[in-house]
């Protein structure tokens, strides 16, 4: 079968010659790339360069056969080096959302929205019989840090404005807005610590926290490193 490069894909040559499902993948990220490359107005050995400096060298042939369609594979580790040398993100290889409609999710699926497809990849749209539940703990757990952050600062805010305010009226008003916040971050760091909780009881390690909520875990929580020993 012959192949004709376009930016995003490889068109057949001969009608009704439909391309299997892993090559339509593969001449996504390719067309991706292509574009990419021109954009940034690169040659394919300008990219090499970048691949290489990265540490993972990507010949500038290959870099050619794969963008137009003379490359029988795409291993996983080059679509992560070749989207770090483009200065874009992996997932914007696979599924480029706002260059390509649709993508052919799955084998044997009809095509689906590339945003819906990106999603799905991504944990943010789980399939039904998705499982992967320590997926779901540590998405729920960056929604309640970035909660508990902004209550703790809007809350340090507060207690500043309520030591600086140079009257009664704004004072109380400091204090009222203080006692909000306060509540706010209370509740938020709650439900932060929960999600810690269940990360650990699925045997897993929950994410760093920063400084400002240093006081979620109880003081005897293990550390990581401790966990390794």
């Amino acid at each position: 079968m012959t192949q004709r490069c376009s930016d995003h894909g490889y068109e057949n040559d001969a009608e009704g010659d439909d391309l299997e499902w892993e090559d339509h993948v593969m001449a996504t990220v390719a067309g991706e790339v292509r574009r990419r490359r021109k954009e940034l107005r690169w040659s394919a050995q300008d990219l090499a360069d970048r691949c290489e400096e990265i540490g993972y060298p990507i010949p500038r042939n290959v870099i050619a056969n794969m963008e137009s369609g003379r490359r029988g594979s795409l291993p996983l580790v080059e679509v992560m080096v070749l989207a770090k040398a483009l200065r874009m993100s992996p997932i914007s290889l696979i599924y480029p959302v706002g260059y390509v409609d649709e993508v052919r999710q799955l084998p044997y699926q009809d095509p689906h929205p590339a945003w819906d497809a990106l999603q799905w990849f991504t944990g943010n749209s789980p399939a039904e019989d998705a499982t992967d539940h320590m997926l779901d703990h540590f998405l729920a757990h960056d929604l309640e840090l970035r909660s508990a952050l902004a209550a703790v600062e809007s809350e340090d805010y507060e207690r500043w404005k309520v030591k600086t305010a140079p009257n009664r009226v704004q004072r109380e008003a400091a204090e009222r807005a203080l006692a909000r916040y306060t509540d706010q971050a209370t509740n938020a760091k709650h439900e932060l610590r929960h999600h810690r909780d269940a990360i650990r009881e699925a045997g897993g390690t929950p994410p760093h926290l920063p400084p400002q909520l240093d006081d979620v875990d109880p003081p005897d929580t293990d550390t990581p490193e401790e966990n390794d020993l």
